[in-house]
């Protein structure tokens, strides 16, 4: 049999071997993580866990986002914000809980769709039109949105993965395209 037999054992399935790999990743990057957070990052960047997360999550958190002015989403303890952009067809806002990072002029936002084979709608949006509005611990702001630059994109993606390990998962399934990482610079209010 193949180097993949251990003592006559089966080899594990590929879905045991990518969550047993997203697993050990997520469980031994860094001590100063909650374990149940681990655990939770673990599940939620595995294939499975994305594929769930990425349909159950989003629309409890448009609803906790807006009850709760931006204080409240699903992500416990990650710093979160509800972007809504312009439809590209349909003109119509369209509202996404996304994580982002606190960022010199403004805040960054990452394309990561779950590690899916396409770009997230709202990155499209964006493309399309880059005004949008933030809803973020209780304040909303009027933002314009541009692709970072190599240099804020290098920087960004180092950051964002030591708060979060699913991300190079993410990046890993959607190795046919690169992960769009945005700033977001708020548009001065009008007096």
């Amino acid at each position: 049999m193949g180097n993949n037999t251990v003592a006559g054992n089966s080899p594990p399935t590929p879905l045991v071997w990518r969550l047993g790999q997203c697993w050990t990743t997520v469980m031994t990057h860094s001590t100063s993580v909650p374990r149940w957070r681990r655990l939770i990052d673990a599940m939620a960047s595995s294939r499975l866990g994305a594929a769930l997360w990425s349909r159950i999550a989003p629309p409890i958190d448009r609803l906790l986002m807006r009850v709760t002015r931006g204080r409240f989403a699903m992500t416990l303890g990650m710093a979160t914000l509800q972007l809504t952009t312009t439809g590209r067809r349909s003109g119509q806002p369209r509202s996404t809980p996304l994580l982002y990072d606190q960022i010199a002029g403004g805040i960054a936002i990452i394309g990561s769709n779950f590690g899916q084979r396409d770009n997230p709608a709202w990155y499209l949006n964006l493309r399309a039109n880059p005004h949008a509005r933030v809803l973020v611990d209780g304040e909303e702001m009027q933002m314009v949105a541009r692709d970072a630059n190599p240099h804020e994109r290098a920087k960004i993606w180092e950051r964002a993965v030591r708060r979060y390990r699913g991300y190079e998962a993410y990046r890993a399934r959607a190795s046919a395209r690169v992960i769009p990482i945005v700033v977001l610079t708020r548009v001065p209010d009008e007096e």
